[in-house]
This record gives structure tokens, C-alpha cells and sequence, in this order.
């Protein structure tokens, strides 16, 4: 959850789907692939191109993170404890350890 760049008293939910140094390609954002700077994520909604997010403002600063979604409540008929996870069309492309997604997936499936 973190405060939304566009009214700093509401707040939005988004899937952190990189982080500072990460390499990201991205959904309509003005540069098509970005290096989340130091201090701040990339983060998206859901709902590709019905979501305001980091394709529409760019990275997020690490300061307007305000905590984690841990749980679905509403409706009732979805209460679920949230898996963090990645789409795997949107994972970075170029990691901490200068290796790309695909090839630590290989390496895993080899064994």
C-alpha cells in the first residue's frame, strides 16, 4: 500500500514487480525500458492499461510505501491470504546478480 502520487490522502494497492536496479520493460511508460533508480520500485495494478501506476507515473519512491497486503477480505467470498508472486511476462529483465529471469529458470529446471 502506498500513497497515491496523485492525492497524497488516498491510497493505493499495486504489485511491487521490481526493485531499485532492476531493468523493467515496460507497458506505456514514456521510455519502453527503465532502471528503477536507487530508493524507489515499479510497481502495476492488475489490470494492464486500466491502472494507474508506474506505466503512467514512472518509478515510486521507496518514502510513499506504506505497508504490505497480506490478506483478500472483501467480498466474503474471496477472503485468501495473498501469495506474493511476479507475472512471469513481467518479471525484470536483468536481476541483482546480472542474470535474466529465463536464465535462472533453466539453470533450476536442469537439475
Amino acid at each position: 500500500m502506498k500513497q497515491s502520487p496523485k492525492n497524497p490522502k488516498q491510497k493505493i494497492i499495486k504489485r511491487v514487480i521490481a526493485l531499485e536496479g532492476d531493468f523493467i520493460k515496460t507497458m506505456g511508460y514514456k521510455n519502453r525500458y527503465v532502471r528503477v533508480p536507487d530508493g524507489h520500485l515499479w510497481i502495476e495494478g492488475d489490470h494492464h492499461g486500466h491502472s494507474f501506476d508506474s506505466n503512467t507515473f514512472g518509478p515510486v519512491s521507496l518514502g510513499l510505501l506504506h505497508g504490505r497486503a497480506s490478506h483478500i477480505i472483501w467480498p466474503p467470498n474471496r477472503w485468501q491470504r495473498i501469495r506474493p508472486c511476479v507475472p512471469p511476462d513481467r518479471r525484470p529483465l536483468l536481476n541483482w546478480g546480472g542474470s535474466t529471469e529465463d536464465e535462472g529458470d533453466d539453470e533450476n529446471n536442469n537439475k
